[in-house]
Protein backbone atom coordinates (compact mmCIF):
# COMPACT_ATOMS: atom_id res chain seq x y z
CA UNK A 1 0.00 0.00 0.00
CA UNK A 2 1.11 3.44 -0.71
CA UNK A 3 1.40 6.42 1.47
CA UNK A 4 2.33 9.54 1.73
CA UNK A 5 4.07 11.70 4.16
CA UNK A 6 5.10 15.37 4.49
CA UNK A 7 8.77 15.71 3.99
CA UNK A 8 10.51 18.73 5.99
CA UNK A 9 14.20 18.80 5.00
CA UNK A 10 14.58 21.43 7.65
CA UNK A 11 17.56 23.69 8.18
CA UNK A 12 21.52 23.05 8.74
CA UNK A 13 22.19 19.47 8.55
CA UNK A 14 18.49 19.09 8.30
CA UNK A 15 18.91 17.87 4.60
CA UNK A 16 21.51 15.74 5.00
CA UNK A 17 20.02 13.73 7.86
CA UNK A 18 17.03 13.84 6.12
CA UNK A 19 18.28 12.40 3.05
CA UNK A 20 20.44 9.82 5.03
CA UNK A 21 16.62 8.87 6.14
CA UNK A 22 14.98 8.67 3.17
CA UNK A 23 17.61 6.04 2.09
CA UNK A 24 16.80 3.50 4.94
CA UNK A 25 13.32 4.15 4.71
CA UNK A 26 12.90 3.33 0.79
CA UNK A 27 14.89 -0.26 2.06
CA UNK A 28 12.01 -0.40 4.82
CA UNK A 29 9.03 0.58 3.10
CA UNK A 30 9.04 1.09 -0.29
CA UNK A 31 5.39 2.15 -0.96
CA UNK A 32 6.06 5.33 1.10
CA UNK A 33 5.71 8.64 -1.20
CA UNK A 34 7.37 11.84 -0.22
CA UNK A 35 5.64 15.23 -0.78
CA UNK A 36 8.53 17.60 0.10
CA UNK A 37 7.34 20.93 1.88
CA UNK A 38 9.50 23.80 3.50
CA UNK A 39 9.74 25.55 6.84
CA UNK A 40 12.36 27.66 8.79
CA UNK A 41 15.14 29.38 6.95
CA UNK A 42 14.91 27.41 4.08
CA UNK A 43 11.15 28.11 3.65
CA UNK A 44 12.05 31.91 4.19
CA UNK A 45 14.71 32.72 1.69
CA UNK A 46 12.31 30.26 -0.55
CA UNK A 47 8.99 32.50 -0.11
CA UNK A 48 9.80 35.06 3.17
CA UNK A 49 8.03 33.26 5.24
CA UNK A 50 9.45 30.42 8.11
CA UNK A 51 6.28 28.63 8.15
CA UNK A 52 4.54 28.62 4.83
CA UNK A 53 0.54 27.56 4.69
CA UNK A 54 1.39 25.49 1.86
CA UNK A 55 2.95 23.57 4.09
CA UNK A 56 0.60 23.53 7.16
CA UNK A 57 -1.97 22.59 4.34
CA UNK A 58 0.00 19.56 3.23
CA UNK A 59 0.37 18.07 6.23
CA UNK A 60 -3.27 18.21 7.11
CA UNK A 61 -3.45 16.56 3.78
CA UNK A 62 -0.81 13.68 4.97
CA UNK A 63 -1.65 13.66 8.46
CA UNK A 64 1.72 12.52 9.09
CA UNK A 65 5.11 14.40 8.58
CA UNK A 66 8.97 13.44 8.59
CA UNK A 67 10.73 16.71 10.21
CA UNK A 68 14.97 17.62 10.45
CA UNK A 69 15.75 20.74 12.74
CA UNK A 70 14.30 23.90 11.83
CA UNK A 71 15.97 27.34 12.77
CA UNK A 72 13.83 30.01 14.45
CA UNK A 73 15.92 32.94 13.54
CA UNK A 74 16.57 34.97 16.65
CA UNK A 75 14.27 38.38 17.17
CA UNK A 76 11.31 39.04 14.92
CA UNK A 77 8.85 38.15 17.14
CA UNK A 78 7.87 34.62 15.44
CA UNK A 79 7.93 32.26 18.57
CA UNK A 80 9.27 28.40 18.12
CA UNK A 81 8.56 26.77 14.63
CA UNK A 82 8.15 23.09 16.52
CA UNK A 83 5.23 25.46 19.29
CA UNK A 84 3.87 26.97 16.30
CA UNK A 85 3.40 23.90 14.27
CA UNK A 86 1.88 22.11 18.21
CA UNK A 87 -0.60 24.56 18.49
CA UNK A 88 -1.62 24.63 14.86
CA UNK A 89 -1.94 21.19 14.88
CA UNK A 90 -3.37 20.35 18.69
CA UNK A 91 -0.30 17.88 19.42
CA UNK A 92 -0.91 17.45 22.37
CA UNK A 93 1.10 14.44 23.12
CA UNK A 94 5.03 14.99 22.95
CA UNK A 95 6.55 10.87 22.95
CA UNK A 96 10.38 10.55 23.74
CA UNK A 97 11.87 7.28 23.81
CA UNK A 98 14.76 6.73 25.48
CA UNK A 99 17.23 3.62 25.06
CA UNK A 100 20.65 2.34 25.73
CA UNK A 101 22.83 1.88 22.61
CA UNK A 102 26.27 0.00 23.05
CA UNK A 103 29.57 1.92 22.18
CA UNK A 104 27.76 5.48 23.15
CA UNK A 105 29.22 8.31 25.47
CA UNK A 106 26.38 7.08 28.18
CA UNK A 107 26.88 5.69 31.98
CA UNK A 108 24.16 3.02 31.26
CA UNK A 109 25.38 1.06 28.45
CA UNK A 110 22.37 -1.16 28.86
CA UNK A 111 19.57 -0.10 31.41
CA UNK A 112 17.44 2.46 29.72
CA UNK A 113 14.81 1.94 28.20
CA UNK A 114 11.83 4.66 28.86
CA UNK A 115 9.54 6.92 27.45
CA UNK A 116 8.56 10.08 28.47
CA UNK A 117 5.38 11.40 27.54
CA UNK A 118 4.84 14.91 27.70
CA UNK A 119 1.76 17.35 27.46
CA UNK A 120 2.59 19.89 24.71
CA UNK A 121 0.24 22.21 24.51
CA UNK A 122 -0.90 24.13 28.11
CA UNK A 123 1.06 24.91 31.25
CA UNK A 124 4.14 27.56 31.65
CA UNK A 125 6.32 26.38 29.00
CA UNK A 126 3.96 27.74 25.98
CA UNK A 127 4.47 31.40 27.46
CA UNK A 128 1.02 32.74 27.60
CA UNK A 129 0.25 36.14 29.29
CA UNK A 130 4.31 36.72 29.59
CA UNK A 131 4.60 40.32 30.68
CA UNK A 132 7.62 42.80 32.05
CA UNK A 133 6.26 46.00 34.39
CA UNK A 134 7.21 49.20 32.69
CA UNK A 135 10.46 49.59 35.06
CA UNK A 136 11.43 46.04 34.05
CA UNK A 137 12.01 45.16 37.53
CA UNK A 138 9.00 42.28 37.54
CA UNK A 139 8.03 39.58 34.73
CA UNK A 140 5.01 37.15 35.04
CA UNK A 141 3.07 35.00 32.77
CA UNK A 142 0.03 32.15 33.55
CA UNK A 143 0.35 29.04 33.91
CA UNK A 144 -3.02 27.27 32.77
CA UNK A 145 -3.88 23.49 33.21
CA UNK A 146 -7.09 22.07 32.42
CA UNK A 147 -8.74 18.85 33.21
CA UNK A 148 -9.04 18.17 28.97
CA UNK A 149 -5.34 18.78 28.48
CA UNK A 150 -4.30 16.50 31.97
CA UNK A 151 -6.86 13.30 31.38
CA UNK A 152 -6.10 12.94 27.13
CA UNK A 153 -1.80 12.91 28.11
CA UNK A 154 -2.07 10.61 31.09
CA UNK A 155 -4.99 8.68 29.27
CA UNK A 156 -2.24 8.81 26.22
CA UNK A 157 0.33 7.28 28.70
CA UNK A 158 -1.69 4.41 30.38
CA UNK A 159 -2.94 3.24 26.40
CA UNK A 160 0.74 3.50 24.96
CA UNK A 161 1.84 1.43 28.13
CA UNK A 162 -0.69 -1.08 27.52
CA UNK A 163 -0.27 -0.90 23.77
CA UNK A 164 3.73 -1.73 23.95
CA UNK A 165 3.45 -4.17 26.83
CA UNK A 166 4.83 -1.67 29.53
CA UNK A 167 3.83 -1.90 33.16
CA UNK A 168 4.28 1.14 34.77
CA UNK A 169 3.87 4.63 34.26
CA UNK A 170 5.31 7.05 36.63
CA UNK A 171 2.63 10.48 37.24
CA UNK A 172 5.75 13.41 37.87
CA UNK A 173 4.46 16.43 39.58
CA UNK A 174 5.02 19.05 42.17
CA UNK A 175 1.48 19.18 43.72
CA UNK A 176 3.08 19.73 46.87
CA UNK A 177 3.74 23.30 46.19
CA UNK A 178 2.19 24.20 43.15
CA UNK A 179 -1.17 22.84 44.51
CA UNK A 180 -3.41 24.46 41.72
CA UNK A 181 -2.15 23.44 38.56
CA UNK A 182 -0.20 20.59 39.52
CA UNK A 183 -2.58 19.35 42.07
CA UNK A 184 -4.92 19.48 39.32
CA UNK A 185 -3.08 17.52 36.95
CA UNK A 186 -2.24 15.24 39.77
CA UNK A 187 -5.76 14.53 40.59
CA UNK A 188 -6.79 14.21 37.34
CA UNK A 189 -4.21 11.15 36.77
CA UNK A 190 -4.92 9.46 39.58
CA UNK A 191 -8.71 9.21 38.28
CA UNK A 192 -7.32 7.85 35.32
CA UNK A 193 -4.91 5.34 36.48
CA UNK A 194 -7.97 3.57 38.60
CA UNK A 195 -9.24 2.61 35.00
CA UNK A 196 -5.91 0.62 34.07
CA UNK A 197 -5.79 -1.70 36.93
CA UNK A 198 -3.45 -3.97 34.68
CA UNK A 199 -0.51 -0.76 34.94
CA UNK A 200 1.16 0.30 37.77
CA UNK A 201 1.04 3.57 38.87
CA UNK A 202 3.35 5.62 41.50
CA UNK A 203 3.88 9.19 42.01
CA UNK A 204 7.30 11.45 42.37
CA UNK A 205 7.65 14.64 42.70
CA UNK A 206 9.73 16.24 39.82
CA UNK A 207 12.87 17.16 41.89
CA UNK A 208 12.84 13.41 43.20
CA UNK A 209 12.35 12.27 39.86
CA UNK A 210 15.05 13.56 38.44
CA UNK A 211 17.02 12.49 41.52
CA UNK A 212 16.08 8.74 40.92
CA UNK A 213 16.57 8.92 36.72
CA UNK A 214 20.02 9.30 37.67
CA UNK A 215 20.65 7.03 40.19
CA UNK A 216 18.52 4.28 38.59
CA UNK A 217 16.92 4.79 35.35
CA UNK A 218 16.25 1.03 34.99
CA UNK A 219 13.07 1.52 37.68
CA UNK A 220 11.52 3.53 35.18
CA UNK A 221 9.16 2.72 32.35
CA UNK A 222 6.90 5.35 31.03
CA UNK A 223 6.89 8.86 32.74
CA UNK A 224 3.74 11.37 32.52
CA UNK A 225 4.06 14.85 33.30
CA UNK A 226 3.16 18.69 32.43
CA UNK A 227 4.99 20.54 29.17
CA UNK A 228 7.61 22.28 31.12
CA UNK A 229 8.78 19.19 33.29
CA UNK A 230 8.43 17.43 30.39
CA UNK A 231 10.76 19.64 28.33
CA UNK A 232 13.59 19.08 31.04
CA UNK A 233 12.76 15.15 31.80
CA UNK A 234 13.08 14.44 28.49
CA UNK A 235 16.49 15.82 27.72
CA UNK A 236 17.41 14.49 31.06
CA UNK A 237 16.98 11.04 29.95
CA UNK A 238 18.89 11.94 26.50
CA UNK A 239 21.64 12.37 28.28
CA UNK A 240 21.36 9.17 30.08
CA UNK A 241 21.81 7.32 26.71
CA UNK A 242 24.36 9.18 25.23
CA UNK A 243 22.43 12.90 24.30
CA UNK A 244 20.62 14.20 21.84
CA UNK A 245 21.83 12.64 18.67
CA UNK A 246 20.08 9.46 20.08
CA UNK A 247 17.10 11.03 21.16
CA UNK A 248 13.89 11.05 18.63
CA UNK A 249 10.89 12.61 19.71
CA UNK A 250 6.65 12.32 17.89
CA UNK A 251 4.07 15.07 18.04
CA UNK A 252 0.55 13.30 18.49
CA UNK A 253 -2.61 14.48 17.80
CA UNK A 254 -6.25 13.77 17.16
CA UNK A 255 -5.43 14.05 13.44
CA UNK A 256 -2.10 14.85 13.01
CA UNK A 257 1.57 13.44 13.86
CA UNK A 258 5.23 14.90 13.32
CA UNK A 259 8.19 12.97 13.90
CA UNK A 260 11.62 14.37 14.44
CA UNK A 261 14.97 14.36 15.66
CA UNK A 262 14.93 16.80 18.89
CA UNK A 263 18.16 18.11 18.46
CA UNK A 264 19.24 21.13 16.89
CA UNK A 265 20.13 22.45 13.01
CA UNK A 266 24.01 22.50 14.10
CA UNK A 267 25.06 24.69 11.36
CA UNK A 268 28.77 24.32 12.82
CA UNK A 269 28.91 21.41 11.01
CA UNK A 270 26.43 21.44 7.90
CA UNK A 271 27.98 20.67 4.87
CA UNK A 272 30.50 18.43 5.94
CA UNK A 273 28.70 15.16 6.03
CA UNK A 274 29.45 14.14 9.31
CA UNK A 275 26.39 14.47 11.01
CA UNK A 276 24.80 11.76 12.96
CA UNK A 277 21.21 10.55 11.66
CA UNK A 278 20.24 8.50 14.22
CA UNK A 279 17.73 10.56 16.28
CA UNK A 280 15.94 11.10 13.07
CA UNK A 281 16.44 7.53 11.97
CA UNK A 282 14.68 6.57 15.51
CA UNK A 283 12.38 9.08 15.09
CA UNK A 284 11.83 7.52 11.56
CA UNK A 285 11.31 3.79 13.63
CA UNK A 286 8.38 5.77 15.86
CA UNK A 287 6.71 6.86 12.65
CA UNK A 288 6.46 3.27 11.10
CA UNK A 289 4.86 2.01 14.55
CA UNK A 290 2.37 5.09 14.18
CA UNK A 291 1.77 3.56 10.41
CA UNK A 292 1.04 0.09 11.42
CA UNK A 293 4.52 -1.54 10.31
CA UNK A 294 5.43 -1.92 13.61
CA UNK A 295 7.81 -4.97 12.22
CA UNK A 296 9.31 -2.58 10.14
CA UNK A 297 10.11 -0.15 12.89
CA UNK A 298 11.95 -3.11 14.68
CA UNK A 299 13.74 -3.85 11.76
CA UNK A 300 15.08 -0.50 12.26
CA UNK A 301 16.19 -0.31 15.27
CA UNK A 302 18.19 -3.34 15.64
CA UNK A 303 19.68 -2.16 12.54
CA UNK A 304 20.85 0.96 14.34
CA UNK A 305 21.70 -1.08 17.68
CA UNK A 306 24.00 -3.85 15.73
CA UNK A 307 25.81 -1.02 13.20
CA UNK A 308 26.53 1.19 17.05
CA UNK A 309 28.09 -2.29 18.22
CA UNK A 310 29.89 -2.53 15.64
CA UNK A 311 31.31 0.77 15.22
CA UNK A 312 30.71 0.15 11.65
CA UNK A 313 31.15 3.66 9.73
CA UNK A 314 30.02 5.61 12.69
CA UNK A 315 30.33 9.11 12.58
CA UNK A 316 32.40 11.35 14.99
CA UNK A 317 30.35 12.07 17.68
CA UNK A 318 29.64 8.18 18.02
CA UNK A 319 33.53 7.96 18.43
CA UNK A 320 34.31 7.15 14.59
CA UNK A 321 35.27 8.64 11.66
CA UNK A 322 32.82 7.83 9.20
CA UNK A 323 29.97 9.82 7.19
CA UNK A 324 26.34 10.50 7.40
CA UNK A 325 25.90 8.66 3.87
CA UNK A 326 28.39 6.09 5.12
CA UNK A 327 26.11 5.44 8.48
CA UNK A 328 23.34 5.10 6.28
CA UNK A 329 25.02 2.52 3.99
CA UNK A 330 26.31 0.73 6.75
CA UNK A 331 22.40 0.55 8.74
CA UNK A 332 20.96 -0.62 5.45
CA UNK A 333 23.72 -3.31 4.67
CA UNK A 334 22.17 -5.34 7.51
CA UNK A 335 18.54 -3.96 6.28
CA UNK A 336 19.46 -6.83 3.52
CA UNK A 337 19.54 -4.69 0.94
Amino acid sequence: MTTTIAVIRGDGIGPEIMDATLRVLDVLHPGLQYDFVQAGVAAQEACGELLPQATLDAIARHRVALKSPLTTPVGGGFSSINVQLRKHFDLYANVRPAVSFPNTRSRFAESVDLLTVRENTEGAYIGEGQQTSDDGATATLIQKVTRKGSERIVRYAFDIARRTGRKKVTVVHKANILKSTSGLFLKVAREVAAEYPDIACNELIIDNCCMQLVMRPEQFDVLVTTNLFGDIISDLCAGLVGGLGLAPGANIGTDVAIFEAVHGSAPDIAGQGIANPCALLLGAGQMLDHLGQPEAATRLRRAIHDTLEARDRTTPDLGGSGTTAGFADAIISRLGA
